[in-house]
């Protein structure tokens, strides 16, 4: 099955090429996963071999904003710079787009402003394609649901499922080989007083891309057979967390899974690893301040950057031992 046979079933008719409004804009919060994506059951569809689950950032992700234009390619700009229409960023996006227009009757300029670094292990693809694909829906007033919106991103960036939604946020595998139900939805659970921290060791972009190291590790890690155990023990044991507000259980289940996740990179061949000198550092101290008693734990998703998690109560410490650490409530 090919992703236009997704968009075809979402649609059940010929896709409305006639634009409503002169721009579609919308913005998606970026979403850091407490249990992780890794792995595809499908490439072609971004099927995952397991489900995850996620928190989203807020007012940290992508706005995005589109335009027609009466010309015969499309145009990017991220953060105010052009991006070359031969870069992969380019490409990938404009692939996505004729998905939705068979006959490349149209073509736009997409403006893209986001607060967090770009390819740097901070799920910047996710907000990124969950953004285009809610402007697409407003410029061309499609009305799709948001369970659609899940589906249709999904087919950009895996990941992409998960932002349409603020707070704890699901991601089913489901099991259906066209992926009509590998969809997110939200939990009804909210934690005002969670924080997340972001540390970030480097804002370059990263020298393997997630979707390369993703495929390298299932093809070659002889440790990616544990991989869909221990996602599935973590997941009962996150949602049990959140259920009970046993933040040590959250954090201790959240950064084992993100731990065993980079175990399956490191003994994938060649071997992928996206620890730099600073994110080893960082996870000592972590753990020595833990060893003193401080409610503390990270996640570290395909890149160098830390995630810390914390309760409110314990900011002052945070910002005292990781003073360049930026601070992001997660709940209103």
């Amino acid at each position: 099955m090919k992703k236009s046979d997704v968009v075809q079933a979402i649609f059940r008719q010929p896709i409305p090429q006639d634009p409503k409004h002169e721009k579609g804009l919308a913005f998606a919060p970026t979403n850091i996963a407490l249990v992780k994506y890794w792995g595809k059951r499908d490439v072609e569809l971004n099927l995952p071999v397991t489900s995850s689950l996620s928190i989203a950032l807020l007012d940290k992700g992508a706005m995005t904003t589109i335009t027609l234009q009466d010309q015969a390619y499309d145009t990017v700009v991220l953060n105010n710079q052009a991006i070359p229409a031969h870069s992969e960023f380019a490409k990938r996006i404009s692939q996505f787009l004729d998905l939705f227009r068979p006959e490349k009757k149209w073509h736009v300029h997409i403006d893209i402003k986001m607060n967090i670094p770009a390819a740097a292990g901070l799920a910047s693809s996710a907000c990124g394609f969950a953004s285009l694909m809610s402007a697409l829906n407003d410029l061309f007033n499609w009305q799709l649901t948001l369970r659609q919106l899940s589906i249709l991103a999904r087919l950009g960036s895996g990941s992409a499922a998960r932002s349409f939604w603020t707070g704890f946020v699901e991601w089913h595998a489901g099991v259906q080989p066209d992926g009509m139900d590998s969809v997110a939805e939200p939990l009804a659970i909210e934690w005002p007083m969670l924080r997340v921290g972001l540390l970030t060791m480097s804002e370059k972009q990263k020298p393997i891309s997630s979707r390369e190291a993703m495929q390298r590790t299932v093809d070659s890690s002889i440790l990616y057979s544990a991989w869909p155990k221990k996602v599935m023990q973590d997941l009962a044991i996150l949602k049990q967390a959140l259920h009970t507000k046993n933040f040590s259980l959250l954090g201790g289940t959240a950064e084992s899974n993100a731990l065993t996740m980079h175990a399956t990179m490191l003994a994938s061949w060649p071997a992928v690893c996206y620890f730099l000198p600073e994110t080893i550092a960082a996870m000592h101290q972590i753990w020595a301040l833990r060893q003193q008693g401080m409610e503390l734990y990270f996640t570290q998703d395909a890149g160098p950057n830390l995630k810390l998690l914390f309760l409110e109560t314990d900011t002052h410490h945070v910002k005292a031992n990781f003073p360049t650490v930026e601070i992001v409530k997660v709940f209103e």
